[in-house]
């Protein structure tokens, strides 16, 4: 009978102490317990090696540091405007030319009669709006001995003057003047002055001045003399000056 007593004991006990034992949360106050469920889970520690892996963010420019943006590139320079004058082909003529140059004369005075002059010969050519027509004078003076005297030959003529422009810089130019003659010595068969001309043409070369040109060129000058035409070839070479 003891034996049973002490089992029912020990029942009573275990069971008790089972009672006692409760939650700790339901120890604590109502708002705590609030508080604590409604807080968020802890954030677990990162992981070395995944944080190690990840790619470096991208840094800010830094304004001062930062090399300047390229500038934008200038536009085209305009071309440069046309020269003065006009234009003939890419060389530029002007308005006006002096020639001056060494000219050789053969005078026919008569049948069977020729005389050689040598002397100079010079020219001022102006051309409208530098195009390629215009107007020249020029003078001629030859001189030499006729019967063991001096001798002169002496043409003054103007008239219309034609040019064309060729390329390497050369042009070429025909022109015809008319005008009067002057012959010395005085003779017993006729007047010392008379009606003349001039046609012919010739080429001038530009030099490496671009103002400066060599000219040839070949004429014919017709006068009348002692009841005789006279026909007689002129050459002359000299510079030309362009202005």
């Amino acid at each position: 009978m003891k034996l049973l007593g002490y089992l029912l004991a020990g029942v009573l006990l275990a069971g008790s102490s089972a009672n006692a034992q409760v939650a700790p949360s339901s120890l604590l106050m109502p708002s705590t317990a609030a508080a604590l469920a409604a807080s968020p889970a802890p954030t677990p520690a990162p992981d070395p090696v995944a944080v190690s892996a990840r790619p470096a963010p991208a840094l800010a420019a830094d304004p001062v540091s930062a090399p300047a943006s390229a500038p934008a590139a200038e536009p085209a320079a305009e071309p440069a405007p046309a020269p003065q004058g006009g234009v003939i082909g890419v060389y530029e003529n002007y308005s006006f030319q002096f020639y001056g140059g060494y000219t050789f004369l053969r005078f026919y005075e008569a049948p069977h009669h020729i005389q050689t002059r040598n002397g100079f010969d010079t020219s001022l050519a102006y051309y409208y709006h530098a195009g390629w027509f215009g107007a020249e004078g020029s003078l001629l003076g030859a001189f030499g001995h006729q019967f063991n005297e001096n001798s002169r030959f002496v043409f003054v003529g103007a008239g219309p003057r034609f040019r064309w422009a060729a390329p390497r810089a050369v042009e070429f130019f025909g022109h015809a003047l008319v005008g009067g003659s002057h012959y010395v010595p005085q003779t017993a068969y006729g007047s010392q002055g008379a009606f003349g001309y001039e046609v012919g043409g010739g080429v001038d070369a530009d030099a490496h001045h671009q103002r400066l040109s060599y000219r040839l060129e070949l004429d014919m000058i017709g006068t009348r003399y002692f009841s005789t035409y006279q026909y007689s070839p002129k050459a002359s070479v000299g510079i030309v000056w362009k202005f």
